[in-house]
């Protein structure tokens, strides 16, 4: 199994997932960057992702939906505020209305991930800040953990594959 752990911490307002990886950071971090790659595990296999826009530099901005089972496509957003090739980047996420623009009635979550070499592996650490009690606790209603916990758990086959 990809992911190792996952700690939610209420009081924080934090859900931290850890996993880990038999390829190299380079590789792990274009998971991150190829918007082709990327939308191939970012939704649970029930959920894929497809990324409209997938504009990888600090201020850029990526759009994306996922499409259901019956066929709805929630859409999200990113807008990416840091990143240190090829360790760490930061991002707000948000939920978007049909046309992609921003529904601000859900929040917007930040995210900070970041790459590590531990015993020749790559271990990622995704973090994830709340803006309430509320807002962590209807993430978790909408099935975030498992969902994400899924959709890591496509990277491995992908880092199979020949290297890009």
């Amino acid at each position: 199994m990809t992911v190792v752990s996952i700690e939610k911490d209420v009081e924080a307002l934090t859900m931290k997932f850890i996993a880990e990886f038999d390829a190299g950071i380079d590789r792990v971090w274009q998971l991150w960057k190829d918007p082709r790659q990327l939308e191939r595990w970012w939704g649970p296999p029930t959920y894929p992702a497809t990324f409209e826009k997938h504009d990888f530099r600090v201020g850029g901005r990526s759009a994306y939906y996922m499409t259901g089972p019956d066929g709805e496509k929630p859409r999200g957003w990113w807008q990416i505020t840091a990143i240190e090739e090829p360790t760490r980047f930061e991002f707000d996420d948000g939920f978007a209305d049909d046309d992609g623009n921003p529904v601000d009635a859900m929040g917007i979550v930040h995210g900070v991930v970041t790459l590590d070499e531990v015993g020749g592996k790559t271990r990622m650490t995704s973090l994830s800040s709340f803006e309430s009690a509320e807002q962590l606790q209807q993430m978790m209603e909408m099935g975030m953990e498992e969902g994400m916990r899924e959709a890591m758990g496509q990277m491995d086959a992908i880092l199979a594959e020949v290297k890009v």
